[in-house]
């Protein structure tokens, strides 16, 4: 039973890790507007926030072995609470900047640990659930928003309600401290060095962080790009691009939830494979533009193939690497996942802007063949 409300915990740890991520690009136009801000100052923020958590996904491997798993959650929702609740009170510009170093930070911290945590005590099945679960949280942040700002609310009420649900959840965190399971004793100084030493003398952990900077990479490709392709090269109307954007996360969503339900069966290597070959038949789709309703089915079958990839190569870790490697590998992980998803897909719109929107698909199978390679080839020099 002690498992199972600590498995509930978890799950709601993602869904308060998934609320801030939504909300900030639905707010900012009313942000902007009340701040005097230019458009692009939203980049400034988002990127302080995408290298703190990379930041402290790095460190988390030796936070974890110094604090333990479920006091790092407690203090990282305390911290993202409180930067939430400064951005519902923050007077100027300058104080969005300061709350965004605790809020990437706490975020960072909660990915990394969370992900390790479930990833040594729990089944595939529920790593998939589990960032299922972050999917309801990214869903519901912008809901919460929107339903405070069509009340007749501003964004700093609604920003306001998500901080006291962080604030709230947190409670829930303290009175599950004693329910997580792990040593929680001070970090072995000789261990770290050896598993640095790791990193440094073997191909296999870097085919891993290449892998999820590679996946994330490819799936903010899809989410930030392929609306632009879809209005502005192929003058499909703006309503319906967002409608099949959103297909596409839904799918994400959707195909976790599928994937937890036959993964502990089939294997996350199996799965893996399925979803990167799932994901290049929807580019390939995307690509040719044969109608309208198969470049949607394309977006939902990348949605599909994506799901499973990023769950189940974290579940892996610690199956290919021995403990002491997998607790700071998958902080390295997430990292990795932080910079390759601001870095490709910057870099791609970079080419775009200078060729065509229509290089998209084909720069998504292009990462899609890099993930495929690397994923065999990890698979190889670390057998079943």
């Amino acid at each position: 039973m002690k498992k199972i409300f600590l498995l509930a915990v978890i799950y709601m740890a993602f869904i308060s890790l998934g609320l801030p991520d939504g909300v900030f690009g639905v707010a900012w136009p009313s942000i902007r507007t009340d701040l005097g801000e230019p458009l692009q100052s939203a980049g400034i923020v988002s990127i302080i926030v995408m290298l703190c958590s990379a930041f402290s996904s790095f460190m988390n491997g030796r936070i974890v072995r110094k604090t333990g798993t479920g006091k790092l959650v407690l203090i990282s929702c305390l911290m993202t609470g409180s930067a939430l609740l400064g951005y519902s009170l923050m007077p100027s510009f300058a104080w969005l900047i300061i709350l965004a170093f605790p809020l990437g930070l706490g975020q960072g911290a909660v990915d990394s640990s969370l992900n390790n945590y479930v990833a040594t005590h729990f089944s595939s099945r529920h790593m998939s659930w589990l960032h299922c679960f972050w999917g309801v949280g990214a869903m519901s942040g912008p809901l919460v928003l929107s339903a405070v700002m069509a009340s007749g609310g501003t964004w700093r009420k609604g920003y306001l309600s998500i901080s006291l649900i962080q604030l709230g959840l947190s409670v829930l965190f303290f009175i599950s401290l004693n329910l997580w399971q792990e040593n929680t004793e001070k970090e072995n100084i000789l261990s770290y060095r050896k598993t640095k030493k790791t990193f440094l003398r073997h191909i296999s952990p870097w085919m891993s962080i290449f892998l999820f900077f590679v996946y994330t990479g490819a799936e903010y490709t899809v989410g930030l790009w392929a609306g632009s392709m879809l209005i502005e090269s192929r003058k499909v109307a703006g309503n319906t691009a967002g409608l099949w954007i959103s297909f596409y996360y839904g799918s994400i969503m959707l195909g976790r939830f599928l994937s937890g339900l036959v993964v502990n069966r089939v294997g996350n290597r199996f799965m893996i494979k399925t979803g990167l070959m799932l994901s290049a038949l929807g580019a390939v789709l995307v690509f040719f533009r044969t109608s309208p309703i198969l470049t949607m089915v394309g977006l939902i079958l990348c949605g599909l193939g994506f799901a499973p990839i990023y769950p189940c190569m974290m579940h892996e870790t610690p199956r290919r690497f021995d403990a002491e490697t997998s607790k700071s590998l998958i902080g390295y992980q997430v990292g990795a996942a932080c910079i390759g998803g601001s870095f490709i897909t910057a870099s791609l719109g970079l080419l775009f802007s200078q060729t065509t929107l229509e290089l998209m698909p084909l720069a998504l199978l292009v990462l899609i063949a890099a993930m495929f390679a690397a994923s065999e080839l990890l698979n190889k020099k670390t057998p079943v």
